[in-house]
């Protein structure tokens, strides 16, 4: 068997924290800022965790890392 490929996509978009968790970026912050609050977009600047049922799907996209 070859072996198993990272999942490009997937390397860019996520980071795994100390305890193994899976770290991710919020979506929304890159265009039609003006309707959004101030608070708003600052708390979308904010990284957070993955869900604990989406982990295992993601994981299987870092196989390799």
């Amino acid at each position: 068997m070859p072996k198993m490929k990272t999942n490009s996509g997937a390397k860019k978009r996520f980071k795994r924290t100390a305890s193994g968790r899976l770290k991710r970026e919020k979506a929304y912050k890159s265009h039609i800022l003006t309707k959004k609050s101030r608070k708003r977009k600052r708390e979308l600047g904010q990284s957070t965790l993955v869900d604990k049922a989406d982990q295992p799907r993601i994981d299987r996209l870092l196989v390799g890392k």
